[in-house]
């Protein structure tokens, strides 16, 4: 009688521990970032990203190591001094950038699926990015890398 309580408990507590998890975004601290097939200096390097600002997503942590997956799904472990706190997404669908946050204002450019975007802020359902050579405002859906 009671086992079949406690199984019930134990199985609440692990779905709502899943529902809760929350997404860990990363940027990519440097133009050239190794990712290895495990967490240590010693472990081969699995493949290299060339891309300063890419947002990648933790998985897994040990030490000072992170495993992460990519947009494309790619994954390994980077050493957490080549890592810094998120400040990129990337659009997963082609977006208009606004002048103001707001779908009534001036439109600037367009933004096409898979570019990188800087993050300077956040507010309500709005980003305001900036890109190459544009700066202004999308709306926050269909963004990969935007941690909740």
């Amino acid at each position: 009688m009671y086992t079949k309580y406690i199984t019930i408990i134990l199985f609440y507590f692990f779905f709502i521990s899943i529902a809760c998890a929350e997404d860990i975004f990363f940027s990519l601290k440097k133009n050239k970032v190794n990712v290895r097939y495990g967490p240590s200096f010693s472990s081969p390097v699995k493949f290299i990203y060339k891309k300063i600002n890419l947002p990648i997503k933790q998985i897994d942590k040990k030490e000072n190591w992170r495993r992460i997956i990519d947009l494309k799904n790619n994954s390994g472990w980077i050493h957490s001094s080549q890592l810094k706190p998120i400040n990129s997404i990337i659009s997963l669908d082609d977006k208009i950038l606004f002048n103001k946050p707001t779908i009534f204002s001036k439109p600037i450019a367009k933004i096409k699926r898979g570019r990188v975007l800087l993050i300077r802020n956040c507010k309500d359902n709005w980003c305001e990015v900036k890109t190459d050579k544009f700066q202004g405002w999308i709306e926050n859906t269909n963004l990969w890398g935007k941690n909740n």
